[in-house]
């Protein structure tokens, strides 16, 4: 910087002096020169009557007169001169005391009197005059007003009070990025939070799907011992609702009889179809057939005759005459059947076109499905119809509302007349369970196998009447009569009619057991449970067999005591 500014007024040079407390240059103007001093030769070497013999300044000459006093150096440049004494007005007692103040770094403390020297401070043409000093501020410049130790303020730094915008970016970054970061601590708690959750929700189905399978018997690994063994305690513990239909072909006057079975146990819904030549014993203790006893003992006296043959207990009879199976599966909205044969329409003549085609899932409306269900072909069982009218039955279920009070309103909108005690609530609710069951694919059809002579045989045993109807569930009466199967053995067919008469007489109830196929030399008389020990006893007696023909064994399924007659029987003659 030039230390010679000239700022181009007031017509004078500027020097540098310092800052001010803001950090601006400070200029002031330089003194003009001071002219030398001229003094009076003496040649003499005579001093004049102004000598000053302390060399203070004050000269006198006789011939110029008083002098003015030379002002001392300053060597700060301050431009403060100590005052002068007017002249003629010296006290001598001051000379030690101006001696005494004699500064040792240059600032000489002179008597003479000093002219004072005007001293400016100047700015650069840019910028502002100087600011006043406040009372509180300390004077420009190194002199002794000048305090060593300055006294800053923070208002005096404009980056205190005055915000910056830069610094305002810091900031607004710092929040942006702490807020990210919470931002993803916080997502990261939300995704293992959700994570924890499906964990437990998996494990939580795992678990239920397990049990399932185990409390239904169909988890894999399960021994079959444990099977068997359950499967006893489930037979004779399980609870069954079961309803007899009897369906009614108007036109050919036949019938068809199948069983509806509901196993709220095992939640397992079953049609157990009943060919028409099972034997049953009528109200008089005859034998009969299923087919007979429906036309001449009607409704109940069949329903018990069944009771009685495969130990069930049936709660109510539902007879579907043919009319009302048309309309029924008009109401459900047809039906599906995989159908096993063409089936002419019986309105229609020869080579007409088929009312029912052979296929699978194959849609049948009211008239198809009565037609389908009561078609036998020629040279045909009466049981392969009894298995198209199994479909059907199938086949309405899966179409029949789950719900009870719309399947009620369907049997309503029957306007049909029920056997009592079956009632059209109790109808509805039956069929709406076995409808759940049917649509979830629990749900089966089963044929009851009997022998020629319409017998039951031991397949039929073991596997519908014990498995699927319960029949060793039944719990008889106190003063129920015994029940009694009677196989002949004997090689003879009169002697069953004759061991029937002798039962009856006794007060026993006869079952059927049928013919052996090969004859045996000794008669057998078993029974099961130990409550069924003097029972036996007594059918031993009454038949006129020994009692060591007595013995603790496997019986029917639907009997109590079971008889095979040998060669040794002697059917008791009349008197």
């Amino acid at each position: 910087m030039n230390d010679q500014y000239d700022a181009g007024y007031e017509g004078g040079p500027y020097e540098l002096v310092g800052y001010d407390e803001y950090g601006r240059p400070v200029y002031r103007q330089v003194p003009p020169p001071q002219p030398p001093q001229q003094q009076t030769y003496d040649p003499y070497g005579q001093q004049g009557y102004g000598y000053d013999p302390y060399a203070t300044g004050a000269q006198t000459d006789q011939q110029t007169g008083p002098q003015q006093p030379v002002p001392p150096y300053d060597p700060y440049g301050t431009g403060q001169q100590p005052p002068v004494p007017p002249q003629g007005q010296y006290d001598t007692g001051s000379y030690p005391q101006q001696y005494d103040g004699y500064d040792p770094y240059g600032q000489a403390a002179t008597s003479g009197q000093q002219p004072q020297v005007a001293e400016q401070t100047a700015y650069i043409p840019q910028q502002a005059g100087p600011a006043e000093p406040g009372p509180d501020q300390e004077p420009q410049g190194g002199g002794p007003g000048a305090r060593e130790d300055r006294d800053y303020r923070t208002e005096q730094f404009a980056f205190v009070e005055d915000p910056d915008a830069e610094s305002e970016d810091v900031i607004d970054w710092l929040a942006f990025t702490e807020n990210r970061t919470e931002r993803r601590e916080e997502a990261k708690r939300r995704a293992r939070g959700r994570l924890v959750a499906i964990v437990v929700a998996l494990s939580l189905v795992v678990a239920g799907g397990v049990g399932y399978l185990w409390y239904a018997g169909k988890l894999p690994g399960v021994s079959s011992s444990g099977d068997s063994a359950g499967a006893t305690t489930a037979s004779g513990a399980q609870k069954r609702n079961v309803i007899v239909v009897h369906l009614h072909d108007t036109k050919k006057t036949g019938t068809s009889t199948a069983l509806l079975v509901d196993n709220t146990t095992t939640k397992q819904g079953t049609t157990v179809l009943l060919p028409n030549s099972l034997a049953l014993t009528g109200d008089d203790g005859s034998t009969t057939t299923l087919t007979k006893s429906v036309d001449d003992d009607g409704s109940s006296g069949t329903r018990e005759a069944l009771d009685t043959a495969l130990g069930t207990s049936i709660q109510g009879t539902w007879r579907l005459d043919t009319p009302y199976l048309q309309n029924l599966v008009d109401l459900v909205g047809n039906i599906e059947v995989d159908t096993n044969a063409d089936v002419p329409d019986p309105d229609a003549k020869k080579g007409e076109t088929p009312l029912v085609r052979k296929g699978e899932n194959q849609t049948l409306s009211g008239k198809a499905a009565v037609a389908y269900a009561t078609y036998k072909g020629s040279g045909e069982e009466q049981n392969a119809q009894l298995e198209r009218f199994g479909q059907v039955m199938q086949g309405v279920l899966r179409k029949m509302s789950s719900d009870a009070t719309a399947a009620t309103t369907t049997v309503q909108t029957l306007a049909q007349i029920l056997d009592p005690p079956l009632t059209d609530k109790d109808l509805g609710t039956f069929l709406a369970g076995l409808s759940d069951l049917a649509k979830s694919g629990d749900y089966k059809t089963a044929m009851l196998p009997v022998e020629g002579d319409g017998t039951l045989n031991a397949q039929a045993t073991a596997s519908v009447v014990k498995d699927v109807l319960g029949g060793t569930a039944k719990s008889p009466d106190q003063d129920a009569a015994v029940r009694v199967s009677v196989q002949n053995a004997t090689g003879a067919k009169e002697r069953t009619e004759d061991a029937r008469v002798t039962l009856l007489n006794g007060g026993f109830t006869f079952l059927e057991g049928g013919t052996a196929s090969a004859a045996e030399a000794t008669s057998k008389v078993t029974y099961k449970d130990d409550t069924d020990k003097e029972n036996a006893s007594e059918v031993a007696k009454t038949l006129g067999l020994p009692a060591g023909a007595v013995a603790k064994g496997d019986v029917s399924a639907n009997a109590d005591v079971t008889v095979v007659l040998g060669q040794d029987y002697e059917p008791a003659t009349a008197d």
